[in-house]
């Protein structure tokens, strides 16, 4: 592929590294990942207070005189 552009092995790598390291997602896209993120996360703290939840409806109501 160098010898086809005309250039050395050494620059193509550079080339590649450099378009590595640049950000080819959209600000939409990661605005988008960051939201998701939130979203798992709260949904997870959702679940988690809801086994609570029951756990605790279940002993209040074995409770009964």
């Amino acid at each position: 592929m160098a010898d086809d552009l005309g250039v050395g092995m050494s620059t193509l790598n550079k080339w590649i590294t450099a378009r590595r390291d640049t950000d080819v997602v959209s600000k939409e896209d990661i605005s988008l990942a960051q939201e998701n993120d939130r979203l798992r996360r709260e949904n997870h703290i959702l679940k988690e207070e809801r086994e609570v939840l029951k756990k605790a409806t279940v002993f209040f109501a074995s409770q009964k005189p």
